[in-house]
């Protein structure tokens, strides 16, 4: 049984992006910062093709 390797890529620009948001969202000591966090883990679980 052999699995097709799927295109991640836009997934990983979207973890990257989002990482970035977050991280600039921390140094700004912005009030809504856990509405970032399920962005980046939903991204990353997606590019890692854990899902």
């Amino acid at each position: 049984m052999e699995k097709q390797k799927k295109n991640t890529g836009l997934y990983w620009i979207l973890f990257l992006i989002s990482t970035a948001v977050f991280i600039y969202a921390i140094g700004a000591r912005w009030e809504y910062l856990t509405l970032i966090l399920p962005f980046v883990c939903t991204f990353f679980v997606k590019a890692m093709d854990i899902m």
